[in-house]
C-alpha cells in the first residue's frame, strides 16, 4: 500500500504543480505571458505583465500548489505528503502543460514547505524577507531562502526523508535561479 500511496502523491503532486494559473489569468485577458516580461510564467512576471493585483492572485495559487497536496498526503503519510509537495514544485518547473516550461518554483516550494513543515515555513519567510532589502534583488532573497531550508530542517532536528527532501528542494530553486545568481556575483564583483 505504501507504494502505491507515495506513487500517487507523486502523480498528483505533480499533475497540480504543473497547472499555471499565471498563465491562465493571462490568456483571460486576452495575453500570451510566454511573449511578455521575462516570458516565465510565474508570480513575478504575472505581477508585472499583468498587475500588482494578478501577481498576488497567481502566488497565492501557486504557494496552494504545493501546500494542498503537501498537505493532503502528509496527514495519510509524511513521506507522501513530502514527495507531493516536492513534485508540485517540479511539476511547476516543467509544466507538460507549457511543453516542458515553468516558472522558477518559488511560491510552489514555499507552499510545499508551509503544507509539510511549517515550522521550517516560519524560517524561510524570515531569510527571504531579510535579504530582499539588502540585495534588492527577488531572486537572490529566493535563492538564500532556499540556502537556508536545508540549514534549518537539520538545526531543528529533521533527518532522514525531510533531510533529504530540504535538501532536494533548496538545490531545485537555487538552480532554476542560477543564471540571476551568476549575473548578480558579476555585477558585485
Amino acid at each position: 500500500m505504501t507504494g502505491w500511496l507515495l506513487a500517487g502523491a507523486g502523480v498528483a503532486g505533480y499533475l497540480v504543480g504543473a497547472l499555471s494559473p499565471a498563465t491562465m489569468i493571462a490568456r483571460r485577458q486576452g495575453l500570451d505571458l510566454a511573449a511578455l516580461g521575462s516570458g516565465n510564467p510565474g508570480a513575478t512576471n504575472a505581477g508585472r505583465v499583468l498587475g500588482r493585483r494578478f501577481g498576488v492572485a497567481v502566488g497565492l495559487l501557486d504557494v496552494a500548489k504545493g501546500a494542498v497536496p503537501a498537505a493532503v498526503f502528509g496527514v495519510v503519510d509524511h513521506r507522501a505528503g513530502l514527495l507531493a509537495g516536492f513534485l508540485a514544485v517540479v511539476g511547476h518547473v516543467t509544466s507538460p502543460y507549457l511543453r516542458g516550461r515553468g516558472g522558477r518554483g518559488v511560491a510552489t516550494a514555499a507552499g510545499a514547505v508551509l503544507g509539510s513543515q511549517p515550522w521550517l515555513a516560519l524560517v524561510v519567510v524570515l531569510v527571504f524577507a531579510v535579504v530582499v532589502p539588502v540585495a534588492r534583488r527577488v531572486a537572490i532573497a529566493s535563492v538564500a531562502a532556499a540556502l537556508a531550508l536545508p540549514v534549518a530542517a537539520y538545526a531543528l532536528g529533521a533527518r532522514g526523508w525531510t533531510l533529504l527532501w530540504a535538501a532536494a528542494l533548496g538545490a531545485l530553486v537555487v538552480g532554476r535561479h542560477w543564471s540571476h545568481v551568476r549575473s548578480w556575483i558579476r555585477t558585485r564583483g
